[in-house]
């Protein structure tokens, strides 16, 4: 096994050996006027993602399963000394001018979080879980005829660009201590395959998503102006490319693809035969298209003391993504599940978890010092 000490001395001066022979293949995002900072970031991306793959958790500075806004905690420092080195946040009830969001993190504290996270060198992630603008009930609220509703011409477009203009004001915020715009990898309408959200599977046509995409990326480009935002296509799980690539708005609206995959009760066996499959087909469609692959969520079995390094981590070493988001740790809930998908301090897996982090495939925060994925 490669030493973390080992790996971290030896990391920059490998990037830096292949930058001439990587060049030409190095693909550049769909925003041509994109910010350096944000063409440096997609650039080293993709030449990361051929030694490993970063370990990434989402609203991990915000709180754990057993505590909540306490500055520098995370449960994933708890176990390893280190953090993620992809922070996960969600925007959802920016919309409704709501001061937090659905998951009760105030947005103002949400910036200063993501700035922090910049500020150590880490990379930056925001889906939005954003309500139904027709309904005006949450996400979940799958209506007939919401994207009709929103598209240019609809009854609801207006609402819809007027949520959109929030999204680029809070996008706005985000910079960095010289006043630069901070990267962001921008995930909207995640896991769009599935019928469980409003855009999702059957409540539209590709045609009406696929056209619900291209807008809203083209506002937030060229009509917000915003520059510092890469864009990740996400899917639940699918069965095959073709599956995948129903809804897909072309190679000029998508930066990044990816999929989620929850565990959820299947077998070991099963779930890594699974992921396995469809990580093929996505390092697949990445390679023909001109993509960067990630995972864009996981969530595996918390009852295995032994999952992190006998099933996600020989998983993913037979393939190359980006990264890997694990979702929240969000403690007990009112209903009375105890929600979290990475170990805390005490957890049966949390020695298993720290076996993971000293893997020379996986990079935390302090694999990449401060601002050198930004060069």
């Amino acid at each position: 096994m490669v030493t973390r000490m080992a790996r971290k001395s030896g990391l920059v001066g490998a990037l830096l050996l292949c930058v001439v022979a990587a060049l030409a293949q190095t693909v550049l995002p769909i925003d041509r006027q994109a910010t350096k900072r944000t063409k440096a970031l997609y650039k080293n991306l993709q030449r990361m993602a051929q030694k490993g793959f970063m370990f990434g958790h989402q609203d991990d500075l915000a709180y754990g399963t057993a505590w909540k806004y306490e500055k520098g905690r995370s449960d994933i420092k708890d176990i390893t000394g280190d953090y993620p080195l992809v922070y996960g946040w969600d925007l959802g009830h920016l919309e409704i001018d709501s001061p937090v969001n659905l998951d009760s993190v105030p947005f103002a504290l949400m910036q200063q979080l993501i700035k922090t996270g910049y500020q150590r060198g880490g990379v930056i992630t925001i889906s939005w879980h954003l309500n139904n603008p027709l309904t005006g009930k949450s996400a979940w609220d799958a209506a007939p005829g919401t994207v009709t509703a929103i598209l240019p011409g609809g009854t609801h477009h207006q609402v819809y660009t007027a949520w959109l203009d929030k999204v680029a004001s809070f996008m706005q915020g985000l910079k960095g201590k010289r006043g630069e715009y901070i990267p962001v990898i921008f995930r909207p309408f995640h896991e769009l395959n599935g019928n469980w959200f409003w855009w999702g599977g059957s409540h539209c046509t590709p045609d009406e998503f696929t056209a619900l995409w291209r807008f809203t990326v083209s506002y937030l480009k060229d009509i917000k102006q915003l520059h510092h935002l890469l864009y990740a296509y996400n899917t639940d799980r699918f069965s095959s490319q073709d599956a995948y690539l129903a809804k897909y708005p072309g190679n000029d609206y998508v930066d990044i693809i990816g999929f989620d995959i929850y565990q959820r009760n299947s077998p070991n066996e099963q779930f890594m035969a699974d992921a396995d499959t469809m990580l093929t087909h996505l390092e697949g469609m990445a390679a023909k298209h001109q993509k960067l692959p990630a995972l864009t969520e996981f969530g595996g079995n918390n009852n295995d003391s032994l999952w992190w390094t006998n099933t996600l981590l020989p998983l993913l070493d037979r393939h190359r993504v980006a990264y890997a988001l694990a979702w929240r740790n969000a403690g007990a809930k009112p209903n009375g599940e105890f929600e979290y998908y990475v170990p805390y301090k005490g957890h049966p897996a949390a020695n298993d978890f720290l076996n993971l982090y000293n893997n020379d495939k996986t990079f935390f925060q302090k694999d990449v010092r401060k601002k050198k994925l930004y060069k």
